[in-house]
């Protein structure tokens, strides 16, 4: 499979390079190490696969760096201030300076915790993105938003720091569960759902090569994916504007996950049912047909996703969860509806009772 690569622009531009054995390129990625100082952060899952190689490609290009490798526990529990605390200590130990670069080899997870200790480290160094969770690929390693969560909800703790580069090698997604490939869908789904009714509708035709894994089916959805964010985030860098579309469903996620203590839906499964609740928000609000929430909903299930609200969560502990949302403002809960399949747009004032209704 040839290498894809798509750029995303904005005050920081870099290339965002789609292929399978990126991992393995030492010159590629040590073309982004400006110093001698290389610290490779990754997990307890996916470092045991991927780190070493990662580490020593880089190394073998760079005989005269320090190049050394840190994994923490797998999981959104550690995408906490004790794990920003912790990568923070081992750039200290490292002597890592201002021309130091941090490699994100992981998942979401990963590349936040990453991320953000990159753009604090001497009020920022080099972070090199290389995904290896569907999700990573094309939502999380893209534009540059980085984060840590307080026990009050997720991501409330970060910066905005893009990527020098960002590898997306798509032999990792072999090894991949299937319930995090699932996952990933889902934000494949949403960039169809907000802006491109044409990407919709090859997703619907393609979902038996999605969940077989083909090579090129996944390349081209990936590619696609990141195409649509790039552009939205240069658009839009900071989420001023058009970019929260990209929240889609996400704040009906984010209290999902923050109600379940970050136990229990995983934050793809989260956002395809917070797609479908969003969806439905737009029909009780007079926006949308119903058509179009029932065309999204069964796209979600073929894909094996989850569509209906956790039992056991009550829709006022989920209401009161989107207030401390970062789309919530002064004037109250703002949302990312539809008016159709493919044209989302930024609402505000949404009613309580609409919302309970939907969580119902």
């Amino acid at each position: 499979m040839t290498m894809r690569t798509v750029e995303a622009g904005g005050p920081r531009p870099y290339s965002i390079h789609i292929g399978a054995g990126l991992l393995d390129d030492g010159a590629a990625l040590a073309a982004h190490v400006r110093g001698r100082h290389v610290l490779v952060v990754s997990d307890s899952n996916v470092g045991p696969l991927h780190a070493p190689r990662v580490a020593t490609a880089i190394q073998r290009q760079l005989p005269h760096a320090q190049v050394i490798v840190s994994c923490i526990a797998a999981g959104e529990s550690a995408k906490s201030l004790d794990g920003f605390a912790e990568l923070l200590r081992e750039l200290a130990d490292l002597g890592a300076t201002r021309d130091a670069c941090v490699f994100a080899l992981g998942g979401g997870v990963v590349g936040d915790l990453a991320g953000f200790a990159a753009a604090c480290w001497m009020r920022g160094i080099d972070v090199v993105q290389l995904p290896t969770s569907l999700l990573a690929m094309v939502d999380s390693s893209v534009g540059g938003k980085t984060a840590v969560d307080l026990p009050q909800g997720k991501n409330l703790v970060g910066a905005f720091h893009p990527p020098r580069a960002v590898f997306v090698d798509t032999s990792t997604l072999r090894t991949l569960p299937d319930r995090e490939l699932r996952a990933g869908l889902a934000e494949v789904v949403k960039y169809g759902a907000i802006a491109d009714p044409g990407f919709f509708a090859w997703l619907e035709d393609h979902v038996d090569a999605l969940i077989a894994r083909d090579d090129g089916v996944l390349a081209e959805a990936i590619a696609r994916s990141c195409e649509h964010k790039a552009a939205i985030v240069a658009r839009d860098p900071r989420e001023q504007g058009e970019r929260a579309l990209l929240n889609f469903g996400h704040t009906f996620a984010h209290a999902i996950e923050a109600e379940q203590a970050y136990d229990g839906l995983n934050h793809g499964e989260a956002v395809a049912v917070g797609m479908v609740l969003a969806a439905r928000l737009s029909t009780v609000a007079g926006m949308a047909p119903p058509a179009d929430a029932e065309r999204l909903r069964d796209l979600l299930v073929r894909l094996g996703l989850p569509v209906t609200r956790p039992a056991g969560l009550q829709p006022q502990a989920l209401l009161a969860r989107m207030r401390l949302d970062k789309k919530a403002d002064a004037a109250g809960l703002r949302f990312i509806l539809w008016d159709a399949l493919g044209a989302a747009r930024i609402v505000g004032d949404i009613r309580d009772e609409d919302v309970l209704q939907v969580l119902q």
